[in-house]
C-alpha cells in the first residue's frame, strides 16, 4: 500500500513528486514509455523560468528527475495498463504488477499527433517541432512550414511570423476550419503563404531535415521545398486511454478537471497536459504539478484524521 502515486514524468509529474517527496509522502512515479515527457523532443528551452541562457530539453529533466529522487521519490520505469479508481484503495495496473494507493496523481501528459513518415522521429527536434511558442524563436529570418488547418495551425503560423521571414502554411483541404477571425489575421499577414490542396509525403535530409517532398492532391504533383523548420499543428492526443470509464473525460479525450486539479473521484488528483488542451508548456504543467501534489498532501492527511 502507497501513500501516494503519480503517474507521468513530465513536468507536471516531477514537480509532484518533489512537493510530496518533500511532505514525506514517500511518492511513486510511474514513468510512461517516456521517462521525462515531451521536453525529451526538444533542444533549447528558453522560456523556462531559472534559465537565463536556456537549457536542453532532456538536460531540463534529468536536473528535475534528480531533484525528485533526492528529496526521496521513487521512479519507476513502467507504463500503465489500467486503472481502478472504483474502489479504495486504488489499483493501479502495469505489465510487471499492481500497485495500490490512498491516492493519485494524474500526470500522464499528451503526445503531439504525428504524420508517421519515415526520418519523422530522427528529425523530431532537428528541424521538425510541436510547438511553436517552445521552438519558434530558433528561425529568426528562416523558412518554415506549419502543418495544419485548425486553430493551432493557423495560431502558429501567425505567432512564428515574429521571427521567421516566410511561413508556408500546408493544408491538406482547400479551406480552413480555423475560427473565423483566425483565418482574418493569417490572411493578412504578407509574411504567411498559403499551399493548398497539398500534404507533406516525405521528410528529406542527413542529420537534420532540409527539404521535404509535397504531394499536391488535386493534380498528383509531387515537388521538393527546401526548407529550414517544420511546425507539425495537426493537434496533440491525450494520454487518457487507461482512464477510460474511471474518470470523466472532457472535450476530445483530455481529463475533466475542477478548480483546476480535482477529478471527479476524490482522492484522484490532475496536472498538465493530460487536462490542459489550451496552454501545454512546460511552465504551466509543473505549476498544476505542485497545485496537484499540495491537494494530495492535504487529502491524505485529512484521511489520516479520520482513522481511529
Amino acid at each position: 500500500m502507497e501513500k501516494l502515486i503519480i503517474i507521468g514524468s513530465g513536468p507536471a509529474g516531477l514537480t509532484a513528486a518533489i512537493y510530496s517527496a518533500r511532505a514525506d509522502l514517500g511518492p511513486i512515479v510511474l514513468e510512461g514509455d517516456t521517462p521525462g515527457g515531451q521536453l525529451l523532443w526538444t533542444t533549447q528551452v528558453e522560456n523556462f523560468p531559472g534559465f537565463d541562457q536556456g537549457v536542453l530539453g532532456p538536460a531540463l529533466m534529468q536536473k528535475m528527475q534528480k531533484q525528485a529522487k533526492q528529496f526521496g521519490a521513487k521512479l519507476v520505469s513502467e507504463i500503465v495498463q489500467s486503472v481502478d479508481f472504483k474502489y479504495r484503495p486504488f489499483k493501479v495496473v502495469t505489465l510487471a504488477k499492481t500497485y495500490q494507493a490512498e491516492a493519485i496523481i494524474v500526470a500522464s501528459g499528451a503526445r503531439p499527433r504525428m504524420l508517421g513518415l519515415k526520418n519523422e522521429k530522427k528529425f523530431l527536434g532537428k528541424g521538425i517541432h510541436t510547438c511553436a511558442t517552445c521552438d519558434g524563436a530558433f528561425y529568426r529570418g528562416k523558412e518554415v512550414i506549419v502543418i495544419g488547418g485548425g486553430d493551432s495551425a493557423v495560431e502558429e503560423a501567425t505567432f512564428i511570423t515574429k521571427f521567421a521571414k516566410k511561413v508556408y502554411l500546408i493544408h491538406r483541404k482547400d479551406s480552413f476550419s480555423a475560427s473565423d477571425i483566425m483565418q482574418k489575421r493569417a490572411l493578412g499577414d504578407s509574411k504567411i503563404e498559403f499551399v493548398w490542396n497539398s500534404e507533406i509525403t516525405a521528410y528529406l535530409g542527413q542529420e537534420r531535415l532540409e527539404s521535404v517532398e509535397l504531394l499536391n492532391r488535386q493534380t498528383g504533383q509531387k515537388t521538393v521545398r527546401k526548407i529550414d523548420g517544420l511546425f507539425l499543428a495537426v493537434g496533440h492526443i491525450p494520454n487518457t486511454e487507461p482512464f477510460l470509464g474511471q474518470l470523466k473525460f472532457a472535450k476530445h479525450d483530455y481529463l475533466e478537471v475542477s478548480n483546476q486539479v480535482f477529478s471527479d473521484v476524490p482522492g484522484v488528483f490532475v496536472a498538465g497536459d493530460v487536462a490542459d488542451w489550451r496552454y501545454r508548456q512546460a511552465v504551466t504543467a509543473a505549476g498544476l504539478g505542485c497545485m496537484a501534489a499540495l491537494e494530495a498532501e492535504k487529502y491524505l492527511a485529512g484521511l489520516a484524521k479520520d482513522m481511529p
